[in-house]
């Protein structure tokens, strides 16, 4: 049975990696203390500890990644979450992008489309810590309409165009992140919706993603 513990040395090496986000140009402190309170080795192979606090990605099974440091802080930086907001998230994957979220005190409504990720996740200890984070199986182009709207949405995978059905899901106002296919590499895209509907479109920097698929598998 793997034991997780969070030491000096953890903290430590967390410290040092929001040394390195600062340096990248990552400026929102609220984003900054969320990531340097999770432990990202809890959301790793316990093979990975001593390196799971470099700034990069790491295979987590299912052909899915944990996302980069960077690039969280960076999506959650252009987010602009405030406490008690709803935030749909398009792709759960380790969990880590969602426990940020909801570290900064906003609900989160996350969806993962393999179900083994999913039922790893709904054992995954550390969530218990998060009661405003609720875990959903399906397919992250449906959203969630059912809890819909939202405040926030956030796509973590590449997708090939601006899922329609997640921003009919978004209030007025709302914003959502999303990296959208530009050939080999995704442009970051933040979209506003209008009151009449329109989403106002701004263009960020170039990220590598897994892609983003449609429906769901049963994990056999």
């Amino acid at each position: 049975m793997r034991k997780f513990e969070d030491t000096y040395r953890h903290k430590g090496l967390r410290k040092q990696l929001i040394d390195t986000l600062r340096r990248k140009g990552i400026s929102d402190e609220r984003v900054l203390d969320a990531i340097g309170k999770i432990p990202r080795h809890f959301f790793m192979d316990s093979a990975l500890d001593k390196i799971a606090y470099e700034d990069r990605a790491f295979p987590i099974g299912e052909g899915q990644t944990i996302s980069q440091p960077y690039t969280v802080a960076y999506q959650t930086q252009l987010l602009e979450v405030k406490p008690f907001e709803k935030v749909l998230e398009i792709g759960t994957g380790s969990g880590y992008q969602a426990c940020v979220l909801a570290e900064m005190g906003a609900w989160v409504y996350t969806i993962e489309r393999q179900k083994k990720l999913f039922d790893q996740n709904k054992q995954f200890f550390y969530f218990s810590k998060y009661p405003n984070l609720k875990c959903f199986y399906g397919d992250g182009f449906e959203g969630l309409p059912t809890y819909a709207p939202f405040d926030r949405v956030i796509v973590t995978a590449a997708a090939p165009t601006i899922p329609q059905k997640l921003l009919d899901q978004m209030k007025t106002g709302g914003k959502m992140v999303i990296p959208v296919d530009e050939g080999s590499l995704q442009r970051m895209l933040r979209l506003t919706r209008n009151a009449d509907g329109i989403a106002e479109e701004e263009k960020f920097e170039l990220f590598s993603f897994v892609p983003m698929l449609g429906g769901k598998t049963n994990g056999m």
